[in-house]
């Protein structure tokens, strides 16, 4: 039995340099799904909550709104986070939560035209 020394650690070299190479190729997979989720969840979610934050702090008064919590009203008064509606019906007075607002449904002059 001959052992060459040298060609034994060529071969454990060899497999050492493809087991590195699986762990780049591994490494760049996770990347790229990490970068797939971003663009194509998080993105998006995250301009959808910039959109209504946006509308939330553009209430004024005398807004028809909907919560989300399907309450129709008008605005009377905006306070820090706390807006007061009065519904329609019997304009009974409802303090609610400015998260709390699902959509306005009046339409001001300086809003922008929607996107096509």
């Amino acid at each position: 039995m001959h052992f060459n020394l040298l060609e034994g650690e060529t071969a454990s070299t060899a497999a050492s340099a493809g087991g590195s190479g699986g762990w780049i190729m591994m490494i760049v997979y996770i990347v790229i799904i990490g970068a797939a989720l971003y663009f194509l969840m998080i993105r998006p979610q995250r301009k959808r909550q910039k959109k209504e934050d946006q509308m939330r702090n553009n209430v004024q008064v005398g807004d028809e709104i909907v919560t989300i919590g399907g309450l129709f009203g008008r605005v009377v008064s905006i306070k820090d986070e706390t807006l007061i509606i009065e519904s329609p019906g019997d304009h009974s007075k409802q303090k609610i939560a400015k998260w709390a607002i699902q959509t306005n449904m009046t339409v001001h002059d300086d809003d922008p035209a929607p996107k096509k």
